[in-house]
């Protein structure tokens, strides 16, 4: 992760030398329920890795728990099991992404694995694969290599009643 952010921060520089004023919007790649997801690098406040999270009684399963990650409590539900797939292993790639930090919420996903920083210019879109699909999840792309992602829209996600409802 440490070489992609410094690629990514040489990129910019060299954007900003040329005189390019408009830098453009970062990704943040990571898997979750078998699948490759971006969010945006401005809504992907850290990541971190997994830190001890504290279990909650009489709350759904995907919700992972609490984590003290520096000082502050944060809500962690494990995303791919939101999703309907197994639950993440808490292993050496589990990371968590502290998305709720840029929206005034402590929320964070537990993801398997993080895959790095991406420029969005490099992906083109896909078309949508019909209703069904939540609203924060909407979003479909490939990168170069054909490779399809699915878009996280965190705001939407923070405002969806499934995702707020944690209560068993």
């Amino acid at each position: 992760m440490a070489r992609g952010l410094r690629e990514f921060q040489e990129y910019l520089g060299a954007r900003l030398a040329a005189g390019d004023k408009a830098p453009t919007a970062g990704l943040l790649g990571f898997t979750a329920a078998g699948e490759h997801w971006l969010v945006d690098l401005v809504d992907a406040g850290a990541v971190v890795p997994v830190a001890a999270l504290t279990p909650v009684p009489l709350t759904r399963p995907w919700f992972a728990g609490l984590a003290n990650i520096r000082g502050t409590l944060h809500a962690v539900t494990d995303f791919s099991a939101f999703l309907g797939s197994a639950m993440t292993p808490q292993d050496a790639q589990a990371r968590l992404l502290l998305i709720g930090i840029r929206h005034g919420s402590n929320a964070a996903l537990l993801v398997p694995r993080v895959l790095g920083l991406r420029q969005a210019e490099s992906f083109s879109a896909l078309p949508a694969s019909g209703a069904g699909e939540a609203a924060w999840a909407r979003g479909r792309c490939a990168d170069p290599e054909g490779q399809g992602w699915r878009r996280l829209e965190v705001a939407a996600l923070l405002g969806d009643r499934r995702f707020l409802d944690v209560a068993a």
